[in-house]
């Protein structure tokens, strides 16, 4: 096992990184479940926000597809990249830097799930990388697909949880001065 290997699935605050996939206007429109996405998604953000730092967020054909829904772009400090690639994986500028930053654990939400999400994970455990799946941040047009492709990725090793349950792992006590902001955003 190499050093910055985990062997108990916890997650290191030094290695993290969160992956928002295209959660964009235009394609987010038919997808199952979409208002229940955005809430968790939203969530997810506002406490990775408070408690960690390397934020990306990709965009699947800007010019056709449109933005990122506004409320769902971090404050600052994050990195947009626009790709025609299904997988983030693929792009050189988002692999630099997670390489530079020393990322070894992605946390990943966004649209859809068994298309951009699942090319994107199976591409980076492939790599090597330890991929945290938030199931209930995530989505697809049709319910089995998502279903099916949720599947696939944590037969390849990827690591399925929710929304709640990555923001408490990451909060990681409620000693810390933070923990009733982080509660707020849950409860919300």
């Amino acid at each position: 096992m190499k050093d910055h290997e985990i062997s108990s699935n916890k997650l290191s605050p030094t290695v993290n990184a969160l992956l928002i996939i295209d959660v964009q206007e235009k394609i987010i429109r038919p997808i199952f479940n979409k208002d229940l996405i955005i809430k968790n998604v939203k969530k997810l953000l506002n406490a990775y926000q408070i408690l960690e730092e390397n934020i990306f967020v990709s965009e699947q054909n800007p010019l056709k597809l449109g933005g990122t829904i506004p409320e769902l772009l971090p404050k600052a400090g994050f990195r947009k990249i626009e790709k025609m690639e299904f997988s983030l994986a693929k792009i050189e500028e988002c692999a630099k830097e997670l390489k530079n930053k020393k990322v070894t654990n992605l946390i990943v939400c966004g649209i859809e799930t068994h298309i951009c999400i699942q090319q994107t994970v199976l591409d980076y455990l492939k790599k090597g990388f330890e991929v945290f799946l938030i199931s209930d941040s995530m989505g697809s047009r049709n319910r089995v697909d998502h279903e099916i492709a949720l599947q696939r990725m944590t037969k390849e090793g990827a690591i399925l949880t929710t929304t709640e349950s990555i923001i408490f792992e990451l909060c990681k006590t409620a000693d810390r001065k933070e923990f009733k902001e982080i509660r707020n955003i849950i409860m919300s």
